[in-house]
């Protein structure tokens, strides 16, 4: 085990660790206290200062069982599902949407569509072949938690806009064509959208307070925790894909559209 090993895993300290010396203080006659000389000093880490063995003792055990889970195939892609933010649609977004939806719907079957994140929330590419519980973790790095939101007309209708003037969102049983930033041609679970009914919605926690600048969870008719992580929810779809044999293989289905 070298110094590089140690600096690979002590990354948050960046180059430097910077240590403050104890000040000195002046005890004056009324039991106050006043700063007189303080001392700052850094030490470069580098490799001329010797391994302390005392930290690999200490971290080493975490980092072998963090790598086995991290490195553990949890299932299979048969394509690429790269993070492409300039087209509506794309095979990252409807696997995971569709993958999010597919486990709420567990606890609610009453969920009408899904909008589980934007497009700013999955963060890198998932690979082709064997995916990783890293993968996973890489793609979904965040706490966030799955919600099922009961919305008003007017709110629905804002969510509608939302998508198609950031010109596609990650969707999941919506379907629409975007006009001129507009929504059109809008289906809902196979139907024709209706803009005087309530929908239930699967989201974020995360989206619903209003991340990236999504307004339209603001005052639902009714919000469900699931108690469950994206995440986790996730891997779980994958794991049980997995153990029936099947394959991840995400299509292209025209669910977003834009002229």
């Amino acid at each position: 085990m070298d110094f590089e090993i140690i600096m690979q895993h002590i990354q948050p300290l960046r180059k430097y660790l910077a240590l403050a010396a104890i000040p000195f203080f002046l005890i004056s006659c009324g039991s106050h206290y006043k700063l007189v000389k303080s001392n700052r000093a850094e030490y470069k880490m580098n490799n001329e200062r010797a391994v302390d063995s005392s930290l690999i003792k200490t971290y080493l055990p975490y980092k072998i069982k963090m790598e086995q889970e991290m490195n553990t195939v949890i299932g299979h892609s048969e394509v690429l599902m790269s993070k492409n933010d300039k087209v509506p649609e794309n095979l990252l977004r409807n696997f995971f949407s569709d993958a999010l939806l597919h486990e709420a719907l567990k606890f609610d079957p009453a969920v009408d569509f899904a909008m589980p994140s934007t497009n700013g929330g999955l963060r890198v590419d998932i690979p082709k072949g064997e995916v990783k519980m890293a993968n996973i973790f890489e793609v979904m790095p965040f706490e966030n938690e799955m919600v099922i939101f009961t919305l008003a007309p007017s709110d629905v209708k804002n969510l509608l806009n939302f998508i198609a003037k950031t010109g596609g969102q990650p969707v999941a049983a919506l379907r629409m064509k975007i006009v001129d930033d507009q929504p059109t041609e809008v289906m809902i679970n196979g139907k024709p959208y209706d803009p005087t009914r309530n929908y239930k919605i699967l989201t974020s926690d995360y989206v619903a307070e209003g991340g990236d600048n999504v307004q339209s969870f603001k005052n639902p008719i009714e919000k469900k925790m699931i108690g469950i992580r994206m995440r986790d929810a996730l891997v779980t779809y994958i794991k049980e894909n997995e153990a029936a044999g099947k394959t991840i293989n995400p299509k292209l289905d025209g669910r977003i559209t834009k002229n």
